[in-house]
């Protein structure tokens, strides 16, 4: 009996919720699904959302497209810093 691959939802970001959209739009029109997490919370309190701080908006795939996730947040957060 062949054994399937079990598949996760992986956070692949962290930001405001502004970034967090951008990048699940730019997830979504190649074709990734992505989920935001914690939305509430950076949308309620912007001001303790901050890039790996307190309570910011995590951006999640299916760990079956994770590598090609990671690779389109890896571009996004070099414009980011440009």
């Amino acid at each position: 009996m062949e054994q399937k691959e079990d598949i996760e939802v992986v956070r692949i970001f962290a930001g405001s919720i502004l970034q967090a959209e951008m990048l699940k739009n730019l997830l979504e029109n190649e074709g990734i699904e992505s989920y935001l997490l914690d939305e509430l919370s950076g949308t309620y309190f912007p001001f303790l959302t901050s890039a790996g701080g307190s309570g910011p908006v995590s951006v999640a795939v299916s760990s079956l497209d994770y590598d090609k996730a990671k690779a389109i947040v890896n571009e996004y957060e070099k414009n980011l810093k440009s």
